[in-house]
This record gives structure tokens, sequence and C-alpha cells, in this order.
């Protein structure tokens, strides 16, 4: 991209003070601008001004769904079902790792986190080991998409390098960056992090499929013959990925996409809750659901709003290919943002000062003709470490890998 074509390209969205420092920079930090403005999608700025009502829900209802008791009625017919899926090579896996783990006191991917007491275990090398155990399960290797974000794609690359991908065929897995959106003012104007460089953040985690087609990666899943991805996140360690009875009850119910969730321990647990929503499948926030619905209990004492969702889907292919072209609600969220002022100087507030674009893999659900609830046993399948202590932290998720009969 040329600077004059750089310029007319920010002068239809009115973001020309993105190149008020060029001159100043030397040629190979004006070629990076210049390839961050061609690259930059500056639509999503449209949301600032115009941002779209997220809070109001249409009719609200419980969604049928397979609680522990119906999945272990029929277990054996889903296990032996996503067995044969997984052999025929029609699973993929994604797992969403762009984040990076600042609240455990690390400036580096959250994957590289060791978690290990007596020995080194890494985040990353817990999920592997669960995914290694279906692959010997079903003597099949399942492709694994690991999207990274810009700052963390090097390193996350080379890190998985450097430990051999964990015993992991590396030919089946493959890295792809998620796609990056800019940082605007209380104004809407884009922030600068540096004279050469936008403020760009990893656009939320509802885009890991269109960065995933950005990428080129579509034409790999369908090489492959992938007809369904088990998409998680990075911070679950001891979730199960790919999981045959999991694929088998997706399969067997012809469903857009399955969703492991945990049965709510209380009625105001602070989790999304899968139902319905005029009809379709919808996560609703704990805040939005009213304490009548909160405390709605089924017959047998069972919560009526109670498949507490732990990202953890199954997306039919097909499904996502059918929506790819659909828009994503993009949530506009304030955010503390440093930045380079009028005279040059770096910023770091105290307090937010602008706001971030953000699609989540929730607001995806939404576009799904159906979904099923697949409830899973809390303490065997939901350790998230979001905290380095306390309430879902390094140490409760230590706990529970104990008790999975992880050597820590």
């Amino acid at each position: 991209m040329t600077y004059e074509s750089a310029l007319a390209k920010l002068r239809g969205c009115g973001q020309e003070h993105v190149l008020r420092y060029y001159e100043e920079l030397n040629d190979a930090e004006k070629a990076d601008l210049l390839t961050q403005i061609e690259e930059t999608d500056f639509s999503v700025i449209e949301n600032f001004y115009h941002p779209e009502n997220l809070s109001g829900k249409g009719e609200i209802a419980p969604i049928e769904g397979l609680d522990l008791a119906a999945i272990e009625e029929k277990k054996a017919e889903y296990i032996a079902v996503g067995k044969e899926t997984i052999k025929a090579g029609k699973v993929g896996a994604i797992l969403l790792a762009g984040g990076q783990g600042t609240r455990l006191g690390s400036d580096h991917p959250k994957g590289t986190y060791n978690i290990g007491v007596t020995r080194e275990l890494y985040i990353f090398e817990c999920l592997v080991n669960n995914l290694l155990d279906v692959v010997k399960e079903c003597g099949t290797v399942v492709p694994l998409y690991i999207m990274t974000s810009d700052k963390n794609h090097a390193e996350t690359v080379a890190f998985f390098e450097e430990h051999n991908f964990f015993g992991y065929d590396s030919s089946f897995v493959k890295f792809f960056k998620q796609d990056m959106a800019p940082a605007v003012d209380q104004s809407g104007k884009v922030l600068l992090e540096a004279k050469g460089r936008i403020a760009l953040s990893p656009n939320g985690n509802g885009g890991w499929f269109s960065s995933l087609v950005r990428a080129g990666l579509l034409e790999d899943v369908h090489a492959r013959g992938v007809e369904w991805l088990n998409v998680f996140a990075v911070d679950n360690v001891c979730q199960r990925i790919a999981d045959p009875a999991f694929v088998g009850a997706s399969v067997l119910a012809k469903t857009d996409c399955g969703s492991k969730a945990v049965s709510k321990a209380e009625p105001h647990e602070k989790v999304g809750v899968l139902c319905l929503e005029e009809g379709h499948p919808s996560i609703v926030e704990y805040y939005e659901l009213s304490e009548e619905m909160a405390q709605a209990r089924e017959a047998d004492g069972t919560l009526k709003y109670r498949y507490g969702v732990i990202l953890n889907y199954l997306f039919s292919l097909d499904a996502l290919e059918r929506i790819l072209s659909q828009k994503i609600p993009v949530h506009v969220v304030r955010k503390k943002v440093p930045y380079i002022d009028e005279n040059g100087t770096l910023v770091k507030p105290e307090t937010e000062n602008g706001c971030k674009f953000e699609t989540l893999v929730l607001d995806m659900i939404k576009l799904m003709n159906s979904c099923l609830p697949y409830e899973v046993v809390r303490e065997y399948e939901f350790a998230p470490v979001k905290n380095k202590t306390g309430v879902d932290s390094v140490e409760s998720a230590r706990e529970l890998l104990k008790k999975n009969g992880v050597e820590l």
C-alpha cells in the first residue's frame, strides 16, 4: 500500500490522524504502518457511533438438553457413533489461545504458563494430553487448529516447536492469527500505541471462524474431510476435547451445534446459561435472568435454567459456512488503552479512556438453528485458570487436576 492510498482509506473513515507522525518514522516503520492500515478493517468503528442494542431479549424459555442421567443411559451408543465419526477424520479441534497470562502475572501467552508443582506442566501441555487421550482411544489424529493473536503468535509457535508439540503429530497442527480491531478514544478516533503503530487488539473469540477462513485454512479443513469443529478455550485444563460421547450425541441429534455445560451450582451462579430466545438457541448472561427465571425449577427440583456454558462447543461445518456472511453482534467495551498523545508522548491511563470492539462465541449460538446442551461433571471437566489464587485459579485447577489423576 502506498502513502497516498493509505491516506485515501483513512480519509474515507475520518481517521487521517493515524499518519500524523509518518515523516518521523524510518523506512521500516513506515512500511509497517502502511501494512497495518491496509490490513485493518476500520468499518468496525461504526459500532462506536451506532452501537447495537445488545441488552434487549426476546421471549426466553428453557431449552431441552442431555443431563448426566440421559447421557449415561445412551453413553455406549454415543461413544460408538462418536468414535466412528472421529476415526473417519470428520472431527477437528480449534484451540482459542490468543490471550496473554496477564492476570496470572505473566507477559507470555497464557498457554505457556507452568501450573506444575514438582515438575513442569504447561496449560498447553494439559490440553494436548487431553486430546492425545482421544487419539489413543480412536487410533486417529484429530486436526488441531490453534488461534493465536498478533501479540503472541510467534512466541506460541516457538513454544510448541521447542516442546516438540508435546508428542502431538505436528503435521496435524496449524496456527492462525485472530483478526485484530483498532481501539478508539471516547470521540471515536483511532488510538496509536506508538508513532508508527495502531493500537490494535484481538476482535474477540467470536471471530475465530472468520479468522480461520481469512488465514486460508478452510481449504485445509475441507481437504481433511472435517465436518465438525470442536471449539474450546485455552484456560480450562481439565476439559475433554473431541470427546467421543459428546461427538456422538451431537451427530445423532443432527444439531447445528453441541455445547458442553455444567449444571449451575445455585440459581445466581455467574455463568451464561443456554436457553431458547424466540425459539432459537441463545445464551443468557446470569444478570439477564429475572429472579423468577433464576429460581424456576422442574418437577424433580432441578433448575429450569441450569445449563451453564463452559466455552466448549461442537459446530457443524455446514452451519458455520451458512452463517459466514451473517453479521455477529459487536460489543463495544470500555478499556484502559495506552496511547500516544498529540505531543508524541506515551500516556498510560489510570482510568478507562477508550473502547475496544469484540465479538463473542456465545453470539454465534444465536445464529444456529439448533443447539444441544450436553451436561458434564464439573469436577472432571471444568477447571478454569483465570486468576493466580482463589476462585477459578491456578490453585483450584491444580486441585482438580490431582482429582483427575494428573501428576503435578
